[in-house]
């Protein structure tokens, strides 16, 4: 069976995080492919700009904002924009909190805010808007990880184990949502020049300008693949990593990088999140 891929005639795309880094930029592209673009964001992060940038677009943006940590306000969200856009053909979950943990100076706290920002707060979208996408028999949902999924980064024990949990939870979902005509996407970039990549206090290879990445991110979900990665240079060199012995793949990621160098305590100050 081919699996549904969105397409601007069919109904709106809705993005989470869309007031900064990548899914701001995607949020532009997709309005450029002529796509309705229902943009959520916190209502500190307003998203203005944007609308008034892609005015002359093909599509237009819409913002709804919303904390996509509040389960219920999610819920009214997504049926605002069913009866005010339309029906969502494309939800790109993108929200997300990097909180740097640092093995010596660990809390509780900075643990469950990233995985009710990035976790739980794709959970609180992703339920309703699947309700709707199921009763239409047709949908396309995308989740972004990262390439920190794939093993231990330097100050990402909450951040890379909340990834981890969205590319298996991507997987699962899969089997079902094949069967229902809902197309699941997992999205893992490599680094990104983002307002939470500055604060990652490690150096970062290969780093991509947002507005790279969401063309990237673009042409992946409209060709469809399960999972969509870049660059390749890193990602297909950080898969070959993984696959080698624990040891030698922490003692590479140390060298490269420059963890092996850098003091005990990093003390950077966690950034807010899109």
């Amino acid at each position: 069976m081919t699996l549904y891929r969105a397409n601007p005639k069919d109904g709106i795309a809705w993005i989470t995080g869309g007031s900064s880094g990548i899914g701001r930029e995607l949020a532009r592209e997709l309005a450029q492919e002529g796509f309705a673009v229902a943009v959520t964001a916190r209502e500190e992060d307003p998203i203005d700009m944007l609308v008034a940038e892609t005015a002359d677009c093909r599509g237009h943006v819409v913002a709804y904002p919303c904390d996509v940590t509040d389960e219920r306000r999610m819920a009214a969200t997504v049926a605002t924009i069913e009866r005010e856009m339309g029906p969502i053909a494309l939800a790109v979950f993108n929200a997300g909190a990097y909180v740097p943990i640092a093995g010596e100076n660990m809390s509780a706290r900075k643990f469950s805010r990233s995985f009710d920002v990035n976790v739980m707060g794709v959970v609180n979208g992703l339920v309703p808007a699947v309700r709707y996408m199921r009763e239409r028999g047709r949908g396309h949902v995308v989740l972004v990880g990262s390439v920190s999924a794939y093993f231990g980064w330097p100050t990402t024990a909450a951040y890379g184990a909340t990834k981890a949990a969205l590319n298996l939870m991507a997987e699962a979902l899969k089997f079902d949502f094949d069967k229902i005509g809902i197309r699941i996407q997992i999205v893992n970039p490599g680094f990104i020049d983002t307002p939470l990549t500055r604060h990652a206090g490690f150096r970062m290879p290969a780093l991509l300008p947002a507005p790279v990445a969401a063309r990237r991110m673009l042409r992946g979900i409209q060709r469809g693949g399960f999972e969509v990665t870049f660059p390749r240079r890193l990602t297909w060199s950080l898969k070959f990593l993984s696959i080698l012995p624990r040891p030698l793949c922490l003692r590479a990621i140390a060298a490269l990088t420059g963890w092996n160098r850098r003091p005990l305590s990093f003390g950077r100050r966690p950034p807010d999140r899109n």
